[in-house]
């Protein structure tokens, strides 16, 4: 057995897990100087299994993961549920659903701290760095929740509004790994914020990720309605604030039009598009305000992903192939990976699976987490299997083998 890789994931996920030594000794029944023995693969030669399912309980992992030889660079990629459920812990605390201030004494940190802080977050979502966020998030909320608790006056408004950008954060974390009520109540909560914030932009951001989450829980015509609501009654602020407004409003069209797809609204989709196109033509450039990465770009990956959610594949590629490569290289490496794996599921529904499977490499290159870790791809992955895919089935197992499905 190496013993020495045993010790070094364990370390690993103690620290994952954000446990000292001595914790994670004590949790064992053990001393501290035990856990750097068995870190650094000291403590014996073969350790017994049942050592090695007690601390895979006490670090939340299953057990093969301790025993498995693959690196761990790729464990890295993936907020799994027991980061998931310290987000939900922190959204569950009675401070952060009331809004008031907690009994820390520690002062609230200064907004261009926590401005700062909560931009990590969104570059670190946009560069596909998902595990960071498992780590960061639950720090972040209580950070904001407290600022917007303990500032006064423009202070606490610019607390409300990072408070509303960390929820949506949140939502859009929560959606990525398939818990839809996280994302719910996140974005919910979100909204609420953001209204505190008095900011039309933060408003409307807000507005558009709870209309997402919606969708996501089952409620896509309530998540229609609310989208073009607020973009109703938003708009003329929103034209006002230049980029940063038509950015926003740009993307509760894009997510109305989303939702309009789900429910198989063909006639509601094309100009749901079209107003959000309009918008994009306006703004003129491929931006990234509020971290939208919003413009004419994203319009049109929108468009594909909406043709595949009417299941109309053949019309996804066409509308994916109209899409200049460079335009698409230069959004950010989150969404160009989520729409080529867009793009694999409509080349699916077309019949061309062994395309699909070209392409799911293609997004596998452009970020492995969107594909080893999103329940959405890795069931494409299983689609593709059962369906077939001719001479890339040799490329598809292989990256079964990669996602950790089985074969």
């Amino acid at each position: 057995m190496d013993t020495q890789g045993i010790g070094r994931r364990i370390a690993y996920w103690r620290e994952r897990r954000r446990m000292t030594q001595q914790d994670f000794g004590a949790l064992m029944g053990k001393s501290r100087r035990w856990v750097q023995d068995l870190e650094g693969g000291q403590r014996q030669s073969d350790p017994r299994l049942s050592l090695l399912e007690d601390a895979a309980h006490v670090l939340s992992v299953r057990l093969e993961v301790l025993l498995s030889d693959v690196s761990l660079t790729r464990r890295t990629e993936c907020v799994d549920s027991t980061e998931l459920e310290r987000i939900r812990v922190v959204l569950q605390r009675h401070d952060v659903i009331t809004g008031t201030c907690d009994d820390s004494t520690q002062g609230p940190l200064p907004i261009e701290i926590l401005r700062r802080n909560v931009a990590y977050g969104w570059t670190a979502f946009q560069a596909s760095s998902f595990s960071a966020l498992g780590r960061v998030v639950p720090g972040l909320l209580i950070d904001a929740n407290r600022a917007a608790c303990r500032h006064e006056g423009d202070s606490r408004l610019a607390a409300y509004e990072l408070l509303s950008m960390s929820l949506q954060l949140v939502e859009a974390v929560a959606i990525k790994f398939g818990d839809f009520d996280l994302a719910f109540t996140a974005a919910d909560r979100s909204v609420m914020a953001a209204e505190r914030s008095q900011d039309p932009v933060v408003m409307a951001a807000a507005a558009r990720h709870l209309a997402d989450a919606m969708t996501q829980h089952g409620q896509a015509r309530a998540a229609m309605d609310f989208a073009t609501a607020a973009a109703a009654r938003l708009e003329p602020d929103l034209i006002a604030r230049g980029a940063d407004g038509l950015s926003v409003l740009g993307m509760l069209y894009l997510k109305a039009a989303m939702a309009a797809a789900t429910l198989d609204a063909h006639t509601a989709v094309p100009d749901l598009l079209h107003q959000a196109d309009e918008h994009a033509v306006e703004l003129g450039v491929d931006g990234n305000s509020l971290w939208t990465a919003y413009g004419p770009t994203n319009v049109a990956v929108h468009r594909v992903a909406a043709y595949v959610r009417l299941s109309e594949g053949a019309d996804a590629v066409a509308a994916a192939e109209r899409i200049p490569d460079s335009a698409r290289s230069a959004l950010p490496r989150e969404r160009r990976a989520h729409h080529l794996v867009d793009l694999a599921r409509g080349l699916t529904q077309a019949g061309r699976r062994e395309d699909a499977v070209s392409t799911l490499l293609r997004a596998e290159e452009e970020s492995a987490e969107e594909v080893h870790c999103r329940p959405r791809t890795r069931q494409l992955v299983e689609d593709l299997r059962l369906l077939g895919t001719g001479s890339a089935e040799g490329r598809l197992r292989a990256l079964a083998e990669r996602c950790g499905l089985p074969w």
